[in-house]
């Protein structure tokens, strides 16, 4: 088992899009362990942990376009990251109308 050698962005593999209750974001601020500061696309500053499926899977940084679950209780200020964009998918989305307030 060896490291995967990515010969380029240009595949898109599984591009998920935002479901109903799900917001588009961009990470702002890492603020250790698995939390991240969210600017989302609903106006909102979001706290937000990244899920423990992609912790290790996904490393996000700051400028990252992520998809966001909202919390069910505090709505407004918590979520769950459980999406990562590449660079190609965020271009994407922008040329899609996806991506509006952003940036």
């Amino acid at each position: 088992m060896g490291k995967r050698k990515i010969i380029s962005e240009d595949n898109f593999g599984n591009m998920v899009l935002p479901a109903t209750t799900d917001v588009l974001g961009i990470a702002i601020q890492m603020l250790g362990g698995d939390r991240i500061r969210v600017k989302c696309q609903d106006g909102h500053v979001r706290l937000c942990r990244i899920r423990g499926k992609m912790k290790r899977r996904f490393w996000i940084r700051e400028g990252d376009i992520v998809l966001v679950s909202p919390w069910d209780f505090q709505f407004d200020t918590r979520g769950d990251i459980f999406y990562r964009y590449r660079r190609n998918q965020a271009e994407w989305l922008r040329n899609k109308g996806y991506l509006t307030v952003l940036r």
